[in-house]
């Protein structure tokens, strides 16, 4: 659900999250959730439907107790570029959710990590996201890298062949 410019299609947007999250239980799928100035409104649609879901708050937007909301419901946390903006309160957010809910992601052509801030955003800088979460808990990035891509791999059922 997308507030950011216009609500005039508010109604027709919950509408249609409700019908694809209906979708997902069905067919046991994960849901990627973007949301711009919605999270209220996505968490109210979220705590009616009282089923197991498991999904992607896709370029977390907010703070701590927001993203507790997100992980007591069973979403990871999808985490940019964002995370390396010099202001950014991110990495203080990911530091008390904790690496098991967090998948990295591009925001592609979107919000691309420092040094490349303002400029094309591409999937090729993710691991600038990870040396970034890796300063932030004090890791190795090999940690990072492997913790988040199995939370990937486990959120979309996929096994990489031995």
């Amino acid at each position: 659900i997308d507030l950011y410019w216009d609500k005039t299609w508010f109604k027709e947007q919950q509408v249609v999250f409700e019908y694809q999250l209906h979708l997902a239980r069905e067919l046991d799928l994960p849901v990627i959730i973007h949301s711009r100035e919605s999270l209220p409104e996505i968490f109210s649609i979220l705590r009616r439907h009282h089923y197991p879901m498991k999904g992607i708050f896709h370029c977390f937007p907010s703070n701590e107790e927001d993203a507790a909301r997100a992980t007591d419901l069973g979403f990871m946390l999808g985490i940019g570029g964002v995370v390396t903006f010099k202001n950014s309160r991110l990495g203080e957010v990911i530091l008390k959710t904790g690496l098991s809910h967090l998948v990295l992601e591009t925001d592609a052509p979107y919000l691309a990590p420092v040094p490349y801030r303002g400029k094309r955003n591409e999937s090729s800088y993710i691991p600038l996201i990870a040396r970034k979460i890796a300063e932030i808990f004090s890791t190795d990035i090999k940690i990072i890298e492997q913790t988040t891509t199995n939370n990937a791999l486990k959120l979309f059922n996929l096994y990489p062949s031995t």
